[in-house]
């Protein structure tokens, strides 16, 4: 079968009186609605198209463009409310189902949430949820320190804001830190300003200075000058020889080096990298 609220690429196998059935090379197929028909097209021809439930709970396909896909954080308009839970306008035509169960507070028609698209296990349908810290983990950390991201503002707290992090984690703005006019939902650049032992992660919307950015380039300068102004490290190096020479991850390598490379502090050549003034 195929996977519910993601885009696939499939290939044209028939025209019915329906409209066009698509399918996979699994030979999984899907019905295209004659609404969604392109106006020409070939047999075996590539479509690119959405999957998602019907009003009769059958696979359909669409060349809609959702504003939010599965496993993706939305910020959605709610155009009903009935006995059994709230409806979303996602771009589609059949509205994202959101249970009472799901949501944070009972949510009133015509106002927006931010929520959470998931693939509900017992009932096979893709729903909404906005309890999305339900959705995020910070046990293991996929940032670090100084490294920019992709925020998603989630709601205003006593300290701050709430964020999402890379769609992954959940961190803070600090209201110290907010210097432009902030909404939830809106997406926008951040840099990571701190992680903690505990989890919790601290996010400025303002490009750190230099000496915020990258605490290793110093590192990384003081071994060039310890080393006579040559390393003879590249980013073709491996991360064993460079946590022997330097102690520090490639990842956090690269991003010193980069810093003092646009610093232009030193020359980078296919052997190492050379001070400026160490060569």
């Amino acid at each position: 079968m195929l996977t519910l609220g993601v885009d696939h690429k499939l290939i044209i196998d028939r025209d019915t009186e329906p409209g066009l059935f698509l399918k996979n090379e699994a030979g999984d197929e899907v019905l295209l609605p004659n609404k969604y028909k392109p106006d020409s097209f070939e047999i075996g021809d590539e479509l690119e198209v959405f999957v998602y439930l019907d009003y009769e709970e059958r696979p359909v396909a669409t060349n809609l463009n959702p504003f939010i896909k599965l496993d993706e954080f939305g910020y959605l308009k709610c155009v009903e409310v009935t006995e059994i839970g709230a409806f979303m306008d996602w771009g589609l035509e059949k509205h994202l189902f959101v249970p009472f169960k799901e949501q944070v507070s009972k949510m009133r028609k015509g106002d927006r949430y931010l929520v959470f698209c998931y693939l509900d296990e017992l009932t096979g349908r893709l729903v909404g949820s906005s309890k999305v810290n339900n959705f995020l983990d910070n046990s293991n950390l996929t940032i670090e320190p100084f490294e920019e991201v992709d925020l998603i503002i989630s709601n205003p707290t006593d300290l701050g804001w709430n964020v999402i992090i890379n769609e992954l984690h959940q961190g803070l703005i600090y209201k110290d830190d907010v210097f432009v006019d902030i909404q939830t939902g809106d997406r926008m650049k951040g840099w990571v300003k701190k992680t903690r032992p505990d989890g919790k992660i601290d996010v400025t919307l303002q490009r750190p200075g230099y000496r915020s950015i990258e605490p290793n380039a110093q590192e990384l300068l003081t071994e060039l000058e310890l080393k006579g102004g040559f390393l003879a490290l590249t980013d073709k190096s491996s991360p064993d020889e460079i946590q022997k020479t330097l102690r520090m991850s490639k990842k956090s390598f690269k991003r010193a080096l980069g810093t003092l490379y646009k610093k232009r502090l030193v020359d980078i050549k296919e052997n190492g990298i050379y001070l400026k003034n160490g060569e």
